[in-house]
């Protein structure tokens, strides 16, 4: 909630404010880990510019984006493989508990990036996102953020 939106409540001491920890984002996009399989490096390259570009990743989170990748890439290789099994074999195959844990993962771990969905990436608040001015902005004389 935003310092002003506590201040109209009544709630806005200052004993009350958090202060905003955050990651040092770096000039480039972070390397990948060398030890990430071809397609987890694959994933890794296909979201890694966008997150940097959003202001989402940092030196701290190489790891938590590296297991994401690697769910993805053992959830894309559990769907070939099951497409490879007649239709009748596929339910009950342990390669279909394998890519149902993968895609539980993959929500899991892409949460704070917004890699699981629109609601995920709406809670997000990297330096890449900038909010519009409200007509309201500097109208008290401070800011309001």
């Amino acid at each position: 909630m935003s310092q002003g939106l506590r201040v109209i409540r009544g709630d806005g001491r200052p004993s009350r404010a958090r202060e905003s920890i955050e990651a040092t984002i770096p000039d480039a996009i972070p390397e990948p880990p060398s030890w990430l399989s071809e397609q987890a490096y694959a994933e890794w390259r296909a979201v890694a510019g966008e997150l940097h570009k959003l202001g989402l990743l940092s030196i701290l989170d190489v790891g938590p984006l590296s297991a994401w990748c690697c769910a993805v890439a053992t959830w894309k290789s559990a769907l070939g493989a099951l497409a490879q099994l007649p239709d009748d074999e596929r339910l009950f195959s342990p390669l279909a508990k394998v890519a149902r844990d993968a895609a539980k993962q993959m929500m899991a771990l892409g949460q704070p990036f917004g890699l699981s969905g629109p609601a995920s990436r709406q809670r997000l608040s990297g330096h890449g996102k900038q909010q519009p001015a409200s007509k309201f902005h500097g109208l008290l004389g401070r800011d309001p953020a």
